[in-house]
């Protein structure tokens, strides 16, 4: 399986203490960054070998990722990536709009630590020269991940890891990511500006109307890919 390349390198992020939680954790990161597409079953022989854990320990992790709305279970069939419903995408997008506003919303006085989201826009610009549209998806949700992390609130950024990996579940059925992802690179530099400047009403105004601009155009996008195909 082609989405099973480099997964055994991370075979070393399990250490001695390998637990079903840091498979899931491996797994998320997986399907966060692309490598597992929705649709995709899930092979117990073949992850459990490229990772080195018993199948006992995968099969816990599956169901972590299950409750998380990542996978499902077909009887008889196995384990899938999940494929999100419109519905599901207009969630999501809701969950975003809540948390990651309140997270700037919330951040105190400036300077804010802000390079890691320099770091993810850079990312980005360096993936749209390259022409390599999944690798600007992945940088645009990692800038959303620093955003987040910048509320210094372990729970809070585990509730949106997984909602950010859901949301690539969507990406993964769009038919057109340079159109999806190209214009908001831009409104990325834009909010990393104003909060380099220190000015967050602004970052968020600009946040608030990227994320509602960003959940019509999936939503849109999404509703057309549906209506031609039932997923």
């Amino acid at each position: 399986m082609a989405e099973l390349n480099g997964l055994a390198d991370d075979r070393a992020l399990l250490g001695r203490t390998s637990t079903a939680e840091r498979v899931s954790d491996i797994l998320r990161s997986r399907i966060a960054d692309g490598y597992f597409p929705p649709g995709t079953r899930l092979s117990e022989d073949s992850i459990g070998s490229a990772l080195g854990v018993s199948r006992n320990t995968l099969r816990e992790a599956f169901r972590l990722l299950t409750h998380e709305r990542l996978l499902v279970h077909q009887l008889n069939r196995g384990v899938f990536v999940r494929v999100l419903t419109v519905e599901d995408v207009e969630d999501i997008y809701r969950t975003r709009g809540l948390v990651e506003c309140a997270v700037v919303r919330g951040l105190g006085e400036p300077p804010y630590a802000v390079d890691g989201l320099a770091r993810a826009v850079e990312d980005g610009r360096r993936a749209a020269r390259d022409g390599d549209w999944k690798a600007l998806g992945t940088a645009n949700i990692h800038f959303h991940r620093d955003l987040v992390a910048l509320a210094g609130s372990a729970r809070t950024d585990e509730l949106m890891r997984s909602v950010f990996a859901e949301l690539r579940l969507a990406f993964h059925l769009v038919d057109d990511p340079k159109r999806l992802h190209e214009p908001y690179l831009a409104r990325n530099g834009q909010i990393l500006g104003a909060l380099r400047d220190g000015d967050r009403g602004e970052a968020e105004n600009l946040l608030a109307v990227y994320l509602d601009d960003s959940r019509r155009r999936v939503v849109e996008v999404y509703s057309r890919r549906v209506a031609a195909e039932p997923l």
